[in-house]
Parts: structure tokens; C-alpha cells; sequence
């Protein structure tokens, strides 16, 4: 019988952050501290204003707590530290450096609900003794102004330990068990335990890697895409299935039909932004890196032939590059005077 509440530290509440803040919330079974970066002064002064398709409309919510710092462990200890941020290794300070101060060696469990393949790398190399936890969401959310959260795709994710070597694996397992009961005991929400975190990070890469990258590289949403000429047959299902190949690589046996089925994932009819189109229509970074760098760096060194995801890549790499120098954080030599010859 669990009486004390989890006392959990949510680092990105954005569109995925604050539903997953809201399901640990309504279960009973957590108090959230959030960490606001951008919407903290809003939240602050009048809430969240949620529309959701699970919860139903909610105005002025929060959670347990708002905050913009990342607490000391030495001041507040957390039982788990949610990571709903998007990942941007490329894009520094790395997510490791942020999060440090609130990890407590040995105590905190480090969940991240966050895109990509090898994430857990970085964690396990700076919080060695620290159980990390992977989360795999398939949700439709996003925050349309500060504050302001239009969620219209269940919340379906799929929990489950990367295993440390350093690490009990029934202890990881133990603690991803645990958190899917917190997640899910508010009854609004789809949460699994999936002990096959490879399958699991495989399968949505055909989807995120392929469909996510091309929608926002064209500049068309998820039902558009598959309207548009030539779009679907000549460049997602050839991404796709190269996605196939490498995981087939690595030992993950990915379903024939699963291509078909992550393209048609979304009623044509929706006509959604993923998330990657979302953040180049704001001018963000994208996380290009962990979910179409990664796979393609893992496929082409053991020999699959990768060129549509080669080339999505590079694409992508020139449309951060120019980001960052909008944002002042590349130089380049200044224009100069052109003289005949």
C-alpha cells in the first residue's frame, strides 16, 4: 500500500511536460514541481489554460508548485526528475549541466520523455550511479502562446529502464513499474510498461526520424504531406525503411507493416504539425541530432546504405547552423565590397 506521494521535479513544461505534470497530479500519487523557463512569469500569475482531450478544458491550473531555478538535492529531494525539454546536444548548456543540481547520486530517478536514440548516454556518464528511465510519448500537445496548452492527441507513452551496467536491472525495472503507476492512476491516460526499450525508440524513429524531419523540411503538416505529389512514395517510405534497416542491424525486428502504419497514425484530416515543423515555424532548434543524426550515424557504421536520411540530415544540419547565427551565436566574416576585375 504506497500512502507517500512521489515528490517529482517536471524540467519542461511545454505542450508534453504540462500533460505529464497534470496525469501525475490527477493520479494523487505526486506532487509536481515544475521548472518554467519561458511561460513562468504567465503560469505565475494566472495559471495554465489547458484544452485537452483527455482532461477536458481546465483554466488556471498548476501544479504543486512553479518555479524558474533548478532546485539544489541538498535543499529538496525528488524521487523523480521528468525531462520533457527537447534535446538539442548540438545547442549548449548540455541537458546534464542543467538538471545536475537537483540529482541526488543514488536517489533520484532521471526519466526522459524525450525524442531520440543513445539519450541515455549522456546521463549514464554523469550520473552513473542514478536509474534512468526512457519514455516513449505519442501525444498531440502543444503550447500555442505562454501559459496556453492545446492538447488534441491522447497521451499514449511507454515507459521502461536503459540499462546501466553499473546498475540492478531489477531495480530499474522496479522503478519504471512504480512510475507507470503514478503516471497512469488518474485513469486518463494510456501509460505502459515496455521493458523493450530498443524496439520501442526504433519503432517511433520511423515516424520522428522520417515523417517528423520531412514534414518540417517542406513545410507540410502530417495530412499534407500525404496529399502532396510524390511526397510519401519518394521520400518517406525510402527514409522509412532505412530506419528498418538499421534497426534490423542492431537486432531490433521491426513489423513490415509498421511504415504504412506510422504514416497513417494521424487522420489525414487533422492536418497536425509534428513537432519538429512546430519548432521550425517558431524559429527554434530542432532535435535533429538525437533523432535523425543518431540512427544514421549507428545504421551507417555497420553498413546500411542511408542516402535519403543523408541528406535530410545535412538539411536540417544547414537549417540549425542558420539558426543560430539569427540567434547571434555563430560569426561570419563580415560582407565586403565587390571590386571588378
Amino acid at each position: 500500500m504506497h500512502t507517500d506521494k512521489s515528490k517529482v521535479l517536471l524540467f519542461g513544461s511545454g505542450g508534453v511536460g504540462t500533460i505529464a505534470a497534470l496525469n501525475l497530479e490527477v493520479g494523487g500519487h505526486a506532487e509536481v514541481t515544475a521548472v518554467l523557463r519561458s511561460n513562468f512569469k504567465a503560469v505565475k500569475e494566472r495559471g495554465f489554460e489547458i484544452a485537452s482531450c483527455d482532461h477536458g478544458t481546465l483554466k488556471g491550473w498548476r501544479p504543486s508548485e512553479v518555479i524558474n531555478y533548478v532546485p539544489k538535492a541538498s535543499e529538496k529531494q525528488f524521487d523523480y526528475l521528468v525531462c520533457t525539454t527537447k534535446n538539442q546536444p548540438d545547442c549548449p548548456p548540455s541537458l546534464t549541466e542543467l538538471i545536475a543540481p537537483a540529482v541526488k547520486p543514488g536517489h533520484t530517478v532521471i526519466v526522459l520523455i524525450q525524442n531520440g536514440l543513445n539519450i541515455e548516454k549522456p546521463m549514464f556518464e554523469a550520473f552513473p550511479n542514478n536509474i534512468v528511465l526512457s519514455g516513449v510519448s505519442m501525444i498531440g500537445s502543444h503550447e500555442t502562446e505562454p501559459g496556453v496548452i492545446e492538447h488534441d492527441d491522447n497521451d499514449r507513452v511507454l515507459i521502461g529502464p536503459f540499462h546501466n551496467p553499473n546498475l540492478s536491472a531489477k531495480d530499474e525495472e522496479a522503478a519504471a513499474r512504480d512510475f507507470v503507476r503514478i503516471y497512469s492512476a488518474g485513469g486518463k491516460t494510456d501509460c505502459e510498461l515496455q521493458l523493450d526499450v530498443n524496439f520501442a525508440r526504433w519503432r517511433k524513429l520511423v515516424y520522428n526520424a522520417c515523417l517528423n524531419s520531412i514534414c518540417a523540411l517542406t513545410g507540410l503538416d502530417t495530412g499534407r504531406i500525404r496529399l502532396a505529389d510524390g511526397a510519401i512514395d519518394g521520400l518517406v517510405k525510402p527514409a522509412m525503411e532505412e530506419i528498418r534497416a538499421a534497426a534490423k542491424a542492431v537486432g531490433v525486428e521491426l513489423p513490415p507493416d509498421v511504415c504504412d502504419f506510422m504514416i497513417e497514425i494521424d487522420p489525414l484530416n487533422m492536418y497536425l504539425p509534428p513537432s519538429m515543423l512546430g519548432d521550425m515555424r517558431k524559429g527554434n532548434f530542432t532535435e535533429f541530432e538525437n533523432i535523425v543524426g543518431e540512427p544514421l550515424r549507428v545504421g551507417t557504421a555497420l553498413g546500411v546504405p542511408m542516402p535519403t536520411l543523408q541528406v535530410l540530415y545535412h538539411l536540417l544540419q544547414a537549417i540549425q547552423w542558420r539558426t543560430k547565427e539569427v540567434r547571434g551565436l555563430v560569426t561570419i566574416p563580415p560582407k565586403g565590397d565587390f571590386v571588378a576585375k
